[in-house]
């Protein structure tokens, strides 16, 4: 079971819906209708940070959410303004992109770390944003593990299991997508695969 935070955004259900054919089962919860205390009462296997209209500071309890789950270690993903959130909360800026994106394709280029484990490099990706997180801001905490020329377009967590993309894997026009979000599923162990082991142990 994951946690997905809604911030007021149409992709969403889109999340969902990904998710759900990968096997994942999603609690979704508004950005300002659930406390910290709350979604991490819940004790899911992960948490997912929606994309959303605003910015990081406008986004209810993301901030606050992220930091709390990096106490509890808690495994985060963060799509478009989920990832701006997380590079924020550990101290990074969120500025203006020169130019936005808004429903336009890059090629995304990575190294194979983290959610990108056996995704070809570069692919293509569906981006959506007129803020980026700074790149010369982050902080030693986080490692950039996809770029788009000098645009941060995923980042994590050196040593938690904390994500986050820029682009929209759950969009139609994005590759990969599907196997993005496993990978994460695998990193929160709420894989198929993973469950069913836990049941038969």
């Amino acid at each position: 079971m994951l946690l997905l935070i809604d911030n007021y955004d149409s992709f969403t259900y889109n999340l969902v819906h990904f998710l759900g054919d990968l096997g994942a089962r999603c609690l979704v919860h508004r950005n300002d209708q659930i406390t910290v205390d709350e979604a991490l009462a819940l004790k899911t296997g992960g948490i997912v940070l929606s994309p959303g209209p605003c910015t990081p500071n406008e986004a209810g309890i993301c901030l606050d959410l992220i930091k709390a789950a990096a106490k509890a270690q808690v495994p985060v993903l963060g799509v478009c303004l989920g990832h701006q959130a997380i590079g924020q909360a550990f101290g990074g800026k969120v500025v203006r992109a020169r130019v936005p994106m808004h429903g336009k394709l890059s090629a995304v280029a990575h190294q194979g770390q983290s959610v990108f484990e056996d995704v070809p490099s570069p692919f293509q990706a569906t981006r959506y944003h007129s803020l980026v997180v700074e790149r010369a801001s982050l902080p030693s905490q986080l490692e950039v593990t996809a770029e788009t020329g000098d645009i941060v377009m995923g980042l994590r967590h050196k040593s938690l299991p904390i994500h986050g993309v820029q682009f929209h894997p759950e969009s139609i026009a994005s590759q990969h997508g599907h196997k993005i979000l496993e990978n994460f599923l695998k990193i929160a162990g709420e894989h198929p695969s993973q469950q069913n082991r836990k049941q038969a142990a």
